[in-house]
């Protein structure tokens, strides 16, 4: 029962360093709520992050199986998220105003890691590096992340090496901006779904991706709805139109052949 210089559990998880880093800067109740929230929020992103990077570095090595997995750890981190939502909803709109001015104009907005995992999963406004420009070492990860393809890029380079013909997103070689649709793509995605045990491994990778921007379109929804909840249609802390801009997120789509493929069969 002696851990004297020994590794303990809280030795192990730096847990010291971790209940240090709540620094509530008012003294209302639920700040400490608020920032709890938004840090675990974070690690679980991080955690997005390391397995979509090694997922997608998986399927450009044609390691489907590991990549699967991967895949289907981020949708359950993102169920995660969703859940967080559930607890900072129980706090009204009285008990955040109480503490609302202490945030500055910080804002979930300028995430970095968020705009990392949308990067990763091929959204690539290119307006949303702005944010981080003060930030060298960020805009360097950031842009870094951008050099390279998207989880959805490299999907595509899987079917093209296993003799589709996807048109012009076979000769891609810019990555920084977002791909547009494209008709070959969705075909390509037509063969597959009417024909899943010819293609099985094609046709489970796809449902992988399903999955995972399902989870992640729930998080995006209950966002707004949290929002809404919490401060109404006022402007959001950061700059942002709030509630406004955050609607406009949701008709962002990941993977939209994918999406397109169930009307055509």
């Amino acid at each position: 029962m002696s851990f004297d210089g020994r590794m303990s559990y809280g030795d192990y998880l730096r847990l010291d360093l971790i209940f240090d880093a709540q620094s509530p800067l008012s003294d209302a109740h639920d700040e400490l709520l608020f920032i709890v929230q938004h840090q675990t929020s974070e690690l679980w992103m991080k955690l997005a992050i390391h397995e979509l990077r090694t997922a997608i570095a998986a399927i450009r090595d044609d390691h489907l199986q590991p990549a699967f997995k991967m895949l289907a750890r981020v949708s359950r981190i993102f169920e995660q998220l969703n859940s967080a939502w559930d607890v900072l909803r129980t706090m009204t709109p009285s008990e955040y105003t109480s503490f609302r001015d202490s945030l500055g104009q910080s804002s979930g907005f300028q995430s970095h890691q968020y705009r990392a995992i949308e990067f990763l999963l091929g959204n690539r406004n290119l307006a949303m590096l702005k944010p981080h420009a003060h930030r060298e070492n960020i805009t360097a990860l950031l842009e870094a992340i951008l050099a390279t393809p998207s989880l959805y890029d490299e999907t595509l380079r899987l079917l093209a090496r296993t003799g589709f013909d996807i048109g012009s997103d076979a000769e891609r070689t810019d990555w920084r901006g977002s791909r547009q649709e494209n008709p070959q793509v969705l075909a390509a995605w037509a063969r597959i779904y009417r024909a899943p045990a010819e293609h099985w491994a094609l046709y489970e990778l796809a449902e992988k991706l399903i999955d995972l921007e399902d989870y992640f379109r729930r998080w995006r929804f209950n966002h707004v709805t949290t929002v809404e909840r919490v401060i109404g249609l006022k402007a959001g802390t950061g700059g942002t139109g709030g509630v406004s801009y955050l609607r406009r997120m949701l008709d962002t789509v990941l993977f939209p052949e994918l999406w397109k493929v169930r009307t055509e069969l």
